[in-house]
């Protein structure tokens, strides 16, 4: 698509820290693409993000996809930078040999992320505490809470002591009723951003991705030598092998039916005060082919 002068400001981009996130932005923060305005970025875990979004912080954001239905109004739905999970994603553990109760406590990383939703959904009587992810583990271990949802990096390497009680992937399914990627995470535009920009902003934001993907070993060797994730290599590697790739480039049509489940599914189940279709909320890319044909 052809570039359209826009006049420059700086653009606040926020984004967790994790391997993913990181992975998907830093091809415009090393420089191997150019945005169209200056970008300057910030990075949150998800439930910090998902709050700020509801309160219109950030200009773009990453969000978990569950929450975007309450951020309708004022953030458009990026095409880029998704994660979902296909055949896998958060997971219930509990210690090794323990029975869960019905009314068992449980912490959650965050009251509008996409695990906590279907978590609330199949467990209606849990009694929930949220923390950081990162302290999750460690809420299970000292008998703080009886089960946990490990979420990002969590979910490959946890105590040994420790065993998955539920995939969070099985709850999906049996609420999809059918063979769908598990949407887990995206990125939303203030809407209050013009149009012309707002499609440059995106566009930016694919390119960056798919170069991200294309030099997947090479961005990853500058990312641990410059100590930018919290994970060794062998773990980077699988971690991106699930969660930023190919299919994090723009969603394709299984990930926006996926969407558009989730969301009838919060919609059936009280968390949402109405349904929506994903692309009727996304960025209007056909704008400046008619504008300027």
């Amino acid at each position: 698509m052809k570039d359209y002068a826009i006049k420059p400001s700086t653009l606040l981009v926020a984004h967790s820290p994790d391997a993913d996130d990181i992975f998907m932005y830093y091809a415009i923060k090393f420089g191997w693409v150019s945005p169209p305005v200056p970008f300057d970025n910030i990075a949150l875990d998800i439930e910090t993000l998902n709050e700020a979004a509801l309160a219109g912080t950030y200009d773009v954001t990453a969000i978990s996809f569950a929450l975007y239905p309450k951020i309708r109004n004022d953030y458009a739905l990026l095409r880029t930078a998704v994660s979902f999970g296909e055949g896998y994603g958060p997971k219930l553990i509990k210690r090794k040999g323990t029975r869960l109760r019905r009314n068992f406590k449980v912490a959650l990383s965050g009251r509008h992320t996409t695990n906590a939703m279907l978590f609330r959904i199949a467990y209606p009587e849990a009694r929930i505490v949220y923390k950081n992810f990162l302290d999750i583990e460690k809420a299970v271990l000292e008998g703080e809470v009886h089960a946990g949802v490990l979420i990002h990096e969590s979910i490959l390497d946890f105590d040994e002591s420790l065993e998955v009680e539920r995939e969070i992937w099985d709850i999906w399914r049996e609420l999809a009723g059918r063979e769908l990627p598990l949407p887990l995470g995206g990125m939303a535009l203030r809407r209050s951003i013009p149009l012309t920009r707002a499609i440059a902003v995106e566009n930016a934001l694919i390119r960056a991705v798919d170069v991200a993907d294309r030099h997947r070993h090479l961005l990853a060797r500058m990312l641990l030598e410059r100590h930018l994730v919290r994970i060794d290599a062998d773990t980077l590697d699988t971690y991106l092998d699930l969660y930023a790739n190919d299919k994090s480039v723009t969603m394709d049509a299984a990930q926006l039916e996926a969407l558009n489940r989730l969301f009838q599914i919060g919609y059936e189940h009280g968390f949402y005060e109405c349904p929506i279709d994903a692309e009727d909320f996304m960025i209007p890319t056909e704008y400046l082919s008619e504008r300027f044909s």
